[in-house]
């Protein structure tokens, strides 16, 4: 298997939040073949506006973060749940992600999403709500393989997910999973 790179986008800006604990952890347990890397930048996105999405005049912010998702072989979302859906701020990188329409750069950008909340089903609407919006906005959506982990306020107050057995063991399967669809879809990709 050839590595492959795959950006995770945390849905959370706090810094010490459970989702951005959890995508360090994955980072932490990833198997080899996939090399896992944060992306810092998508809180400094401006609000999406067609009127400013002007080749050679956009933000520096929108050219950085559009250059990683491009330059990724894979996307990985860990996202929390707000108000029962995704935070605005992810809802806001997948918009700019999904122009310009045609040649974007999630435009069948294999991408997988997990989460955690506080609720006691770990944000399942949240990762359904950005499984459909990335679908819609062109990338390759791997919905086969998922992790939700509920009460992370409780679960992680004085562990971080890395360091709980449990958590870890079902991040790294979670990640051979989604290597191994990775795997499936270049097999795909080369046989068409």
């Amino acid at each position: 298997m050839t590595e492959k790179s795959v950006l995770v986008l945390v849905g959370s800006l706090r810094a010490g939040s459970t989702n951005r604990q959890l995508a360090e952890a994955a980072v932490a347990v990833a198997p080899e073949g996939l090399a896992l890397s944060i992306f810092e930048g998508h809180g400094a996105l401006p609000l999406y506006n067609e009127d400013v999405d002007i080749e050679g005049e956009l933000p520096d912010a929108v050219v950085e973060y559009r250059a990683a998702v491009a330059a990724a072989d894979a996307v990985l979302v860990v996202t929390p749940e707000h108000n029962g859906t995704i935070p605005a701020n992810l809802k806001n990188a997948i918009d700019w992600s999904s122009r310009p329409f045609g040649s974007s750069s999630i435009s069948a950008k294999p991408l997988a999403v997990i989460g955690t909340s506080f609720a006691q089903f770990g944000g399942i609407w949240a990762q359904d709500e950005a499984r459909k919006a990335y679908g819609i906005a062109g990338a390759r959506v791997i919905e086969a393989t998922t992790l939700a982990v509920p009460n992370s306020v409780v679960r992680f107050a004085e562990t971080h997910p890395k360091d709980d057995a449990e958590i870890a063991e079902q991040l790294a399967a979670f990640l051979v999973e989604f290597a191994s669809a990775l795997d499936e879809l270049d097999a795909e990709q080369a046989a068409a």
